[in-house]
């Protein structure tokens, strides 16, 4: 059980506000535990007083203790209940907040590892399983435990002798369910890494809808589905297999005490040298003793399952952004921005060779070049979703490495081919993250040539939008998003095909918006068509990873073949 000590000590500063909670619960458990104990010694005087000496006197007592302690037990029983509930729920609730938060701050190359399925199982699934074990397990260990040592006590009080009889066979159950234990903890882990594959299997299809009907592959991701379904079927069988063996063994063995039990103690009753009272009240709390034990031995096999989630959890809580943050507050204006022999590799490729390029207020640099040239790499440097492999990019002339990431994005803003949507108001997605001020929003969308077609919208800048925006045609998209752009009022602008998608009118309205937008800045445009970038004041053709062409679009149309070829291809 080393890996529960040390998810213990993880869970330490989370517990220490928990504690007049935990008192609560140590006294609903003595209540409900002492009533256990108790009502198995009233055995006694019930048999031995009443039925045997017809004691009136204690005929009108009994009943009334007897109501007294199960109210008492009963009272303990919810005490503890409700509060081991609310310590679990609110553990959750934390771990939940604490591990979105953690997880927004790590950059792209972990989302690119970890499949969205699998981060939500985690803080679903996970997180629930741990909450099983701090809500029920923890705390049913501590009330059996007690009331174990409690029906012991009278075990022993009423006939020492036969004690020893019945509580030597008990320990012998112990050696079967701690094998049975190791055992669990296998088929859990694997079942939980199951059920993550399965919640990722979901996300991906519905995700990607469209592309599974448009290509009539329904039938093969249902396979594909069905067979991880089957497999998580399998080990969830082999878990219930384990784990509903810890009771026939329990009873079997617990039904031998019990024989021993019942031919001593009978013996001893005939010849005089016990009550009546006496040997029942033994025997009751023996039988109450097997319901605890049975019960301890059940969850021992359970903390697996938590322990591995926890662990899980933990890896998750525990993780740092590689990209890491720099102190020093930005400059008020950002005056230039400067590639210095930058290098980018994402695993074993290389995605950008030795890259030089230089930018001042006021220019639109233009990149070019085929798909996989390195334009979006370049883009993603300056943004911080990565940190070049070698050579530095430099803002007024320090290293962006220094300076707050927080304050870098401010000051960028990004419109991309991928338009994001989110499933809010027309005011919200303009604003988005920071506060809506209705006069910038409409003043930001009559900019991006967009207030039109939202003063048509039912609620207008209160309209609500679908997810991803399908209730929007592409042009309209891209135009809210050049609206957000305008809405943060960046020093910096990043275009990345911003137009790719457009018919020539909605082009048209976008060129205008976008002039609108570059007046003062630094903009670079990623572009495919090269009619986008006539205004540009300097071309970047990239290819493989390196720029193999630099200059204005009249000093490329004499100095590079490349490029005049493919300007030939474009019209």
């Amino acid at each position: 059980m080393g890996s529960m000590k040390v998810i213990f000590k993880r869970f330490q500063p989370f517990f220490k506000d928990y504690i007049p909670y935990f008192v609560l619960v140590v006294i609903g458990m003595i209540l409900s535990s002492g009533g256990t104990s108790f009502s198995a010694y009233l055995v006694q005087p019930l048999l031995d007083k009443i039925f045997i000496a017809k004691d009136h006197e204690m005929l009108a007592r009994l009943p009334y203790v007897i109501i007294l302690v199960y109210g008492l037990k009963e009272a303990g029983r919810y005490m503890q209940a409700y509060y081991t509930a609310y310590i679990g729920q609110d553990l959750i609730r934390r771990f939940r907040d604490l591990m979105l938060q953690n997880l927004l701050r790590l950059d792209l190359s972990f989302f690119h590892e970890y499949r969205t399925g699998e981060l939500i199982s985690r803080n679903t699934n996970d997180v629930e399983r741990v909450r099983a074990v701090v809500s029920n397990l923890v705390p049913e260990l501590l009330k059996e435990s007690f009331t174990i040592l409690g029906l012991i006590g009278v075990v022993i009080y009423q006939n020492s002798e036969l004690a020893f009889y019945a509580l030597v066979i008990m320990p012998l159950a112990i050696y079967p369910l701690s094998r049975l234990s190791k055992k669990m903890k296998k088929v859990s882990r694997q079942s939980q890494e199951k059920v993550s594959d399965i919640t990722a299997k979901l996300s991906e299809i519905f995700n990607n809808i469209e592309i599974i009907q448009a290509n009539n592959a329904q039938a093969y991701e249902h396979t594909l589905f069905k067979n991880e379904n089957e497999r998580y079927f399998k080990l969830t069988m082999k878990a219930t297999k384990v784990n509903e063996l810890v009771s026939p063994v329990m009873e079997i063995l617990g039904s031998i005490g019990v024989a021993v039990v019942i031919i001593v103690g009978g013996n001893e009753v005939i010849q005089g040298a016990m009550s009546v009272g006496a040997f029942f009240s033994f025997l009751a709390a023996l039988f109450m003793l097997y319901t605890p034990i049975k019960k301890i031995s059940g969850p021992y096999n359970n903390p697996e399952d938590a322990i591995v989630a926890s662990e899980r959890i933990f890896f998750l809580l525990d993780l740092e952004p590689s990209v890491q943050n720099g102190g020093s507050a930005l400059p008020e204006k950002i005056e230039t921005i400067r590639f210095e022999n930058v290098f980018l590799s994402y695993g074993h490729q290389e995605a950008l060779k030795g890259v030089d390029l230089d930018a001042k207020s006021g220019e639109m640099v233009a990149l070019i070049g085929n798909s996989g040239g390195g334009k979006s790499s370049l883009m993603n440097l300056l943004m911080r979703f990565y940190a070049p492999s070698s050579g530095d990019i430099l803002l007024n002339e320090r290293s962006l490495s220094s300076f707050d990431l927080h304050a870098l994005r401010e000051k960028i803003g990004m419109v991309t081919q991928r338009v994001y949507i989110f499933h809010d108001t027309v005011a919200a997605n303009v604003a988005y993250g920071k506060t809506i001020e209705e006069e910038r929003v409409i003043e930001a969308l009559k900019k991006a040539n967009a207030y039109e077609f939202i003063q048509d919208l039912e609620h207008g800048i209160y309209t609500h939008l679908d997810e991803f925006g399908t209730n929007l045609s592409g042009g309209q998209r891209q135009r809210i998003a050049i609206a957000r752009a305008i809405y943060k009022n960046p020093q910096i602008l990043i275009l990345d095909e911003a137009t790719s998608a457009l018919d020539s009118h909605s082009e048209q309205k976008i060129t205008e918006a976008i002039e609108n937008l570059v007046k003062d800045k630094i903009t670079f445009v990623i572009a495919h068509r090269l009619s986008t970038i006539k205004k540009a004041d300097k071309i970047a053709f990239l290819k493989q990873g390196r720029i193999v062409a630099l200059g204005s679009d009249e000093e490329l149309q004499n100095s590079s073949a490349e490029y005049v070829q493919l300007k030939s291809l474009q019209y």
